[in-house]
């Protein structure tokens, strides 16, 4: 059974109980977890794998991509006041994951009873403000090339495949997505870095050179 770190300090009977209640389902890559605008009465956990918030783009079936929920991260809509909450983005997976559910007045119950579960959901919700703080500002005021690297460098630590290396399925046009660049300009950045030995294609993934990672 999945056991999520802040759940160490909870009861075997209440996690028996919270394993009863939860349901575990499997996505592939590009699945739908949740529609923009879709209402729903769950929290969702990622068991494995890794999952990315979508809105629509300018462009006819373009889309961005807002941020990245890794494992033992959530999706909900905090405070979870509500029994239901509608999603602002669609959340779709990244790369073939397990994400668990949960209905929200149960948490919010175990949040209840155990404030160190209320505070870990807090402080997830904190860092993960902070990440998007620190992306949005990225986006705004990086060079394109440097942020192509700094990307690249976070997708080593989001989709590992191996040391200093990502899943060959996180695709350039993800990265486009996620940097706010067009794809040709994405393209032409990682040719750049693969011609100079930066970047190299393996069989599982791409590896990212240290100094890539380093700057």
């Amino acid at each position: 059974m999945y056991l999520h770190p802040l759940l160490t300090g909870v009861p075997a009977r209440e996690r028996a109980a919270l394993a009863e209640a939860s349901t575990a389902r499997f996505y592939k890559r590009n699945d739908r977890i949740l529609l923009a605008g879709e209402s729903t009465d769950q929290v969702f956990c990622v068991g494995s794998g890794l999952l990315r918030a979508v809105a629509p783009g300018r462009a006819m079936g373009a889309d961005v991509t807002t941020e990245f929920i890794r494992q033992n991260d959530f999706v909900y809509a905090a405070p979870i006041s509500a029994d239901r909450y509608v999603s602002a983005q669609t959340v779709v997976a990244a790369l073939s994951s397990t994400v668990y559910s949960v209905p929200i007045a149960i948490m919010r119950d175990l949040c209840t009873t155990h404030p160190g579960v209320a505070a870990g959901l807090l402080a997830l919700a904190v860092r993960h403000m902070s990440l998007l703080r620190v992306h949005l500002q990225s986006v705004q005021g990086l060079p394109p090339q440097d942020l192509v690297r700094r990307i690249l460098h976070q997708m080593t630590q989001l989709a590992p495949a191996g040391p200093s290396c990502y899943h060959k399925h996180i695709t350039q046009a993800v990265i486009a997505s996620y940097s706010g660049l067009s794809r040709e300009v994405v393209n032409k950045t990682m040719r750049d870095f693969e011609s100079r030995g930066l970047v190299r294609r393996e069989v599982d993934g791409i590896h990212v050179a240290d100094y890539v990672a380093r700057h």
